[in-house]
């Protein structure tokens, strides 16, 4: 996907909707009739919302053809979501129209509470037409009840002051956004599924209808063709850009780390050419070591100037919640799988072998070393080297996504990620403090039923990724 469509601002259709009856009230008062005070409202809303927020707003709403015109300019311009407020009560004629002709799409509906009315006694004419524009709880409780009847899915109702709901619209905005840009990208499989971990399986046919992105296969022997077409001079830049920036252990053989690196730049390109969001690498299967000798050890910087990802052991559920966090935070973003726990310190190791997102870190974090794992096997380039992370400190959002019976579930928590030295050969990784009891937080995992891997992100992005699962229709489990 063009990475401007995932850089670009959420687009609002913003929906306002006020009363006909009152509109010309209050002519040659001082403070205007209802139509010129509601203006006023309606400019500083916008206003707000224009600084966060692309908007499409087609005009007030007070009759019938409003609503309608509002549903056309809405759909023209691909808008992400609908923000809708009753800015007094009104008729609902119009209202109930657009609730049952508007394509599905996801709403947040809000009522902004003033702090203190501005009118003093509603037996004066111009006080009266205020009490009459602040009666925006009369108009959204009756517009609550066509939302419940008509029954919309993908809609969240928000009650608050204005810099309340602001904030509210601001995170729907951002799930709705994701939402869409879901709807069209592409996961690339390479080469299969992972036969030895049948738990982390997506259905292709749900992953496309449910969640949005098409799936493509791509053969092991296409990323060796890509591989022999690449040259030296390319790799060889590469490599030695990496041998300039981090260090490289002694026992490291030029040979396969040539290899390691030819074979990585071959899977970014591969990922460029077919437009590939979402690179799920079955970097473990015995026929891509029999015919590629090793697996790729590097994340090229291509897939974060694509805002793009790149993941290891073919599982689909990982790769997205990878991009999710990654389209959400804008940064780099980790693989990991739980290893251990260890009670004295209420903390857990964790990390994951393979290609892992070491860009933008610092530099001491990152060893250039053999993958000993796969040192005394006979593959060609046994033991070729990767990038050995040492993930940053800090407090992160870990997340997973499977598929359970049809439906998603998301899972996520908090944990702080440890200071310290490469423990773990092989493993990019580091030793985590969750927010809750180490145990407690597994057992509840356990329970919820999961896989074994996550994605780690920088901040905390619990509430957006709640409300993505409203408007994806997954089940959220938040362990806090």
């Amino acid at each position: 996907m063009n990475i401007r469509e995932k850089q670009r601002k959420a687009k609002a259709g913003v929906l306002l909707i006020a009363s006909p009856r009152f509109r010309q009230l209050g002519k040659g008062l001082s403070r205007g009739t209802y139509q010129e005070r509601q203006e006023k409202v309606v400019t500083l809303f916008l206003d707000k919302l224009c600084e966060q927020m692309e908007v499409t707003f087609p005009g007030v709403v007070y009759e019938r053809a409003d609503a309608m015109r509002a549903i056309q300019q809405f759909f023209v311009d691909k808008v992400d979501f609908v923000v809708v407020r009753f800015l007094s009560w009104s008729e609902d004629f119009a209202w109930i129209r657009f609730l049952r002709d508007m394509p599905t799409l996801p709403m947040i509906f809000v009522n902004v509470a003033q702090e203190k009315m501005t009118f003093t006694t509603t037996t004066d004419e111009d006080d009266f037409i205020d009490y009459l524009c602040a009666g925006t709880l009369v108009g959204s409780l009756e517009a609550a009840g066509s939302i419940a009847r008509i029954g919309r899915p993908y809609m969240r109702i928000m009650e608050g002051s204005l810099d309340e709901c602001l904030s509210a619209i601001q995170q729907f905005a951002e799930a709705a956004k994701v939402r869409s840009i879901l709807h069209n990208s592409t996961v690339g499989l390479l080469a299969n599924y992972n036969e030895t971990m049948w738990s982390t399986y997506m259905d292709p046919y749900n992953l496309f209808t449910k969640i949005g992105p098409e799936l493509r296969f791509i053969a092991y022997s296409t990323l060796h063709d890509e591989i022999t077409r690449l040259p030296e001079s390319a790799v060889r830049a590469w490599q030695n850009q990496l041998s300039q920036t981090y260090r490289v252990d002694a026992d490291v053989a030029d040979a396969s780390y040539y290899a390691s690196v030819r074979a990585s730049l071959a899977l970014a390109n591969l990922a460029q050419a077919r437009d590939i969001d979402v690179m799920v690498y079955n970097d473990i299967d015995v026929a891509m070591f029999e015919l590629i000798g090793l697996r790729a050890g590097f994340y090229h910087p291509s897939f974060n100037q694509s805002l793009s990802v790149l993941v290891p052991e073919a599982d689909m559920g990982a790769g997205l919640i990878t991009y999710i966090l990654k389209l959400l935070s804008g940064k780099r973003v980790n693989f990991i799988e739980p290893f251990h726990i260890e009670t004295a310190y209420g903390t857990f190791a964790g990390g994951h072998a393979g290609p892992n997102d070491y860009n933008e870190a610092d530099p001491s974090q990152v060893i250039i070393a053999r993958d000993v794992r796969f040192a005394k096997t006979n593959y060609k380039y046994a033991g070729a080297p990767f990038a050995w992370l040492r993930i940053p400190p800090g407090r992160k959002t870990m997340a997973q996504l499977v598929e359970e019976t049809g439906r998603y579930k998301l899972i996520c928590t908090m944990v702080e990620s440890l200071p310290g030295e490469h423990l773990l050969a092989t493993y990019s990784h580091s030793i985590f403090k969750p927010d809750v009891p180490v145990k407690r937080l597994f057992e509840e995992i356990l329970n919820i039923g999961s896989t074994q891997h996550f994605g780690l992100v920088d901040g905390d992005y619990r509430e957006v990724l709640r409300q993505l699962c409203q408007l994806m229709d997954f089940d959220y489990y938040e362990i806090k």
